[in-house]
């Protein structure tokens, strides 16, 4: 009974050690992945940049044209 014990310890353990090397292995891929193809995923601009707040001025002035355009009668 104490080696069965010890056996099914050894697997779970071979079990853990095998799982844990696919994932390292995995996510060296993933970043050989995204080293190799990082122009295709543009990043967008951080919340505290010039860009940022220019987007978002550009939005907030379409919702407002349309909202003033509805109150006036007309369609958008």
């Amino acid at each position: 009974m104490l080696m069965d014990g010890v056996r099914l310890m050894i697997v779970g353990m071979l079990m853990v050690f095998a799982f844990l090397g696919l994932l390292v292995g995995l996510m060296r891929a993933s970043t050989v992945f995204f080293e190799t193809f990082a122009h295709r995923f543009p990043e967008a601009a951080p919340p505290g940049s010039q860009a940022a707040h220019a987007e978002r001025n550009e939005e907030i002035a379409v919702v407002l044209a349309v909202a003033e355009a509805r109150r006036r009668g007309g369609r958008a």
